[in-house]
C-alpha cells in the first residue's frame, strides 16, 4: 500500500472529536494512489489530480482554495498520525486564538526527533549555518535557522523537546486558522518546493500572528519521500535565494550567495572525505545553484 493511502487511513482512524474533510492533491503521481484512494470509499474525501507536478505550495493552494473548515492543516503524505494528534492540536489552537500557525513534533520511524522549525534566515544566521553552527554554544548566541544538525555530534535534538514560539514551523504538519489564511492568502508560487512555509510564516508574523511549536503532541514522518537529498539541498538553496530577494534589501542578496557558496565548498570537502563522492556531488550541484 502506498504512503498516501496509509496517511489518509491514519487520519480517518485516529482523528476524534472534530468534524473534518480530507483534500488530497495528487501532483502527477505515477502510481495507483488515486485509484486506491477512491476505492476506500471515504465519505469526506476529495481528490484533485494534477497532470503535472506544480510544486508544494501551488498544490497546497489548490486544496486551501476549496477547504471549508475553520482550521486548515497541511499534512505531508509521508506521515502517520496517532492518538488524535489532529483533534488535540485543533483544540489547543482554539484555546490560543493568538496563535495563527502551529506544529507538533515530527518523529522518525525509530522515534528520534526531526527538524520541525526554526528562525528566519538572516545573513548572520546563514553564516552560522554554513560555517560555525556545529561549535557548542553558537546557537545560544545566534538563533539558528536550522536548529537540527543531523551530521554533527551536537545534533540539536534537545531544541525540539521544549514548547516554544518560533519564526517558522515545518510544512509537513502546518496547522493554521482560517483567519490566517484569509489574512495572508495563498503560498507564493515562486517557490517550487522548500522554503514556502518559511515565507508564509514571515507574512503571517508581519500581520501580527504568532507561530508555535508543541512537542507534547507528535506524529511519524518518514521523510524524503518527495525527493532526494540533492533535490532537498538544491531546492532549499534556491528557496533561500527567493526569500532574500523578496523580503530583504537588494545588497544582501550577493552576500547570501557568497555564504552559500562558502558553505557548499566546505561540505564538498568534508562530506567528500567522510561519505564519499556521492555526497560531494550533491554539494557540487548546490554550489552551482547558490
Amino acid at each position: 500500500m502506498n504512503i498516501t493511502c496509509e496517511c489518509v487511513k491514519s487520519v480517518v482512524k485516529h482523528t476524534k472529536g472534530i468534524y473534518f474533510e480530507i483534500i488530497v492533491v495528487d501532483n502527477a503521481s505515477r502510481d495507483d494512489s488515486v485509484k486506491v484512494l477512491r476505492s476506500l470509499n471515504i465519505k469526506n474525501l476529495r481528490i484533485i489530480k494534477n497532470k503535472k507536478n506544480i510544486g508544494f505550495g501551488s498544490a497546497n493552494n489548490q486544496g486551501m482554495k476549496i477547504a471549508k473548515g475553520n482550521f486548515i492543516l497541511l499534512l505531508n503524505s509521508d506521515t502517520k498520525v496517532y492518538d488524535n494528534v489532529i483533534g488535540k492540536m485543533v483544540l489547543w489552537q482554539k484555546l490560543h486564538p493568538e496563535i495563527g500557525i502551529a506544529s507538533c513534533a515530527l518523529k522518525n520511524p525509530d522515534g528520534t526527533l526531526q527538524d520541525s522549525g526554526g528562525y528566519f534566515p538572516t545573513l548572520v544566521r546563514v553564516f552560522s549555518w554554513m560555517t560555525i553552527q556545529d561549535v557548542p554554544g553558537v546557537d545560544n548566541l545566534i538563533k539558528p535557522f536550522h536548529p537540527m544538525k543531523s551530521k554533527s555530534f551536537m545534533r540539536g535534538e534537545s531544541f525540539y523537546k521544549e514548547e516554544k514560539e518560533l519564526d517558522w514551523v515545518t510544512g509537513a504538519f502546518f496547522l493554521m486558522s482560517k483567519e490566517v489564511f484569509e489574512d495572508v492568502g495563498f503560498f507564493d508560487s515562486d517557490y517550487f518546493m522548500y522554503m514556502e512555509e518559511v515565507d508564509y510564516c514571515y507574512e503571517a508574523k508581519k500581520r501580527g500572528w504568532r507561530v508555535y511549536y508543541l512537542p507534547s503532541l507528535s506524529l511519524t514522518h518518514i521523510g524524503g519521500a518527495s525527493g532526494t537529498r540533492q533535490t532537498l539541498v538544491v531546492g532549499e538553496y534556491q528557496g533561500i535565494k527567493t526569500f532574500f530577494k523578496k523580503h530583504y534589501s537588494r545588497w544582501q542578496y550577493p552576500l547570501l550567495r557568497i555564504l552559500l557558496k562558502i558553505g557548499s565548498l566546505g561540505r564538498i570537502i568534508l562530506f567528500g572525505i567522510v561519505e564519499g563522492k556521492e555526497s560531494a556531488s550533491v554539494y557540487a550541484k548546490a554550489f552551482k545553484a547558490a
